[in-house]
């Protein structure tokens, strides 16, 4: 990596998710005050969309789909599990106001390691959760046109390794940005550096 620029790329898009069957849905959509902004060889991106994005010039569209191996993989059965509900308790008080049906939830294992888990189901004594990335199983396709592409500041490649090592995001798709990203950045206020968004 020390011979390769980083670069800072600026993308608007909307991303569908295409099922088994080839039915389409859009599951996120940017802004142009809230493009997607990430740094290359941070692992802020998939390696597929970066790979595809680092390419283009400022004003390029683009339209690919990625298969689920380029994605987020398969959905695998054994990443959804039943914990006791009790975990889910604040001061002796099952935390209703955040753990709900469709929520997306940090989750710590007893090595330390953060996973952001969809609750499935509530139960008198269970919750059952979901470890799989939201998109896993799924083909995805982007539709869009770069906003910018060009060389990374010493400042915003500085800004980046900050986030990544803990400055301010931590997990994926979920919390208080758009969606999050997937492995390294997501949750609180993310900006510059190339978080917010489910990729």
């Amino acid at each position: 990596m020390e011979n390769k620029t980083n670069k800072l790329i600026a993308a608007h898009y909307q991303l569908f998710a295409i099922d088994d069957k080839g039915e389409r849905s859009l599951v996120e959509e940017t802004s142009q005050e809230q493009p997607f902004v990430f740094i290359t060889g941070f692992g802020a991106a998939l390696d597929a969309l970066e790979e595809k994005l680092e390419g283009l010039a400022r004003g390029e569209k683009f339209d690919f789909e990625l298969d689920k191996e380029h994605a987020f993989g398969e959905h695998m059965a054994e990443r959804v599990l039943n914990l006791d509900k009790e975990m889910f308790s604040v001061d002796g008080h099952f935390d209703s106001k955040n753990i709900f049906k469709g929520a997306q939830v940090p989750l710590k294992n007893e090595d330390g390691n953060f996973f952001i888990a969809t609750i499935l189901e509530i139960g008198s004594d269970k919750v059952t959760v979901d470890l799989n990335h939201p998109l896993a199983g799924k083909c995805l396709n982007f539709k869009g046109y770069v906003i910018e592409n060009r060389e990374a500041t010493k400042d915003e490649i500085k800004t980046m390794l900050n986030h990544l090592n803990g400055g301010g995001c931590g997990g994926h798709c979920g919390g208080n940005c758009e969606g999050g990203c997937e492995g390294g950045c997501g949750e609180g206020n993310c900006g510059e550096g190339g978080c917010g968004h489910c990729h």
